[in-house]
């Protein structure tokens, strides 16, 4: 029988690359398996109420076209429910996809949906009201991702250009974190909650995580010094953070964050304002996601790649 799917687009994601989906659909989506529909996204959390009401409506999948923010919209809405999350990954950090190994060109992101391949992942509630699938945090990534949702374009240079601009004048807050019942005050540039192992733009700030393992992996980030990044960076870009002076590491089911005095959360690359203090809890194996299948044979793959091997570029 033929999985009932809806495509969710956002039409502003990222850096455009959904523009032509339904072309890619047509050219790339196996029709035998799946019977399916597009939509496209009004408004902020449309994604969300368009995700819950395909899940009431019995649709076997949803997939969300866009970037980590669309994700999270779409996970959202179908968060301990039976509907399959999909990604088509078109945005600039794509954490979720890259932990995932989909790959981050559309077409090919498209044939993993072939593969049903079915995985099923833990999921971060934000003082039991929002959700993270991927990552969130507190301080200088939530100012970030604060700035970014006013930012005119999106994207890696971006992204870099406000960390370089704001980086000397953002200083170290004050936390109280109540991890699993143990409190502790910690002075933090910023605290990351991570449910998958990176952020996006394959920097991982919890190289451990795991989707699946129940646990929150809790990384505390000390400002680095200026002349601390020719060593700090390297341990960053190789994944092994954890070496870093600067940082220090827990695994937990829940963490709360006082002292949040800006009010604001980096929820998968998003800047929320959701208070002072900030519950962060684990549920586990509550979304279910097509993911890829890194032990399937490469044959439905082969006419894309044959594609790109011949300089003509799948958008």
């Amino acid at each position: 029988m033929k999985k009932k799917t809806l495509f969710i687009v956002n039409p502003v994601s990222g850096i455009g690359r959904q523009k032509k989906i339904e072309k890619i659909l047509k050219d790339n989506l196996n029709e035998d398996l799946f019977d399916y529909s597009v939509r496209y996204t009004e408004r902020i959390h449309h994604g969300r109420d368009l995700a819950r009401q395909a899940a009431e409506q019995g649709y076997d999948c949803v997939v969300a076209v866009g970037g980590d923010g669309s994700v999270n919209d779409v996970a959202s809405g179908l968060w301990h429910t039976d509907t399959r999350l999909g990604i088509i990954p078109c945005g600039s950090g794509n954490g979720l996809a890259r932990t995932l190994k989909i790959p981050l060109t559309p077409a090919l992101a498209v044939r993993v949906l072939n593969q049903q391949f079915e995985q099923t992942i833990d999921a971060i509630s934000i003082n039991d009201k929002l959700m993270s699938i991927s990552a969130a945090g507190v301080g200088f990534d939530a100012y970030i991702a604060r700035l970014m949702k006013s930012a005119k374009t999106r994207g890696l240079p971006a992204y870099t250009n406000l960390i370089i601009r704001e980086y000397a004048s953002y200083t170290c807050k004050d936390y109280t974190l109540t991890i699993d019942g143990r409190t502790l005050q910690r002075n933090a540039w910023f605290i990351s909650i991570a449910n998958s192992c990176q952020f996006g733009y394959n920097f991982a700030v919890a190289p451990k995580a795991k989707l699946d393992d129940g646990l929150l992996d809790i990384s505390i980030i000390d400002r680095i010094p200026l002349d601390h990044l020719p060593i700090s960076v390297p341990l960053i870009l190789t994944n092994h953070i954890e070496l870093s002076e600067h940082v220090e590491m827990f695994k937990a089911k829940e963490i709360i964050v006082e002292g949040n005095l800006d009010k604001w959360v980096n929820i998968d690359g998003e800047g929320e304002n959701v208070g002072t203090t900030v519950r962060f809890t684990n549920h586990p194996q509550s979304v279910k996601i097509y993911a890829r299948n890194a032990k399937s044979p490469l044959k439905q793959f082969e006419p894309a790649l044959q594609l790109l091997k011949s300089n003509i570029k799948i958008k």
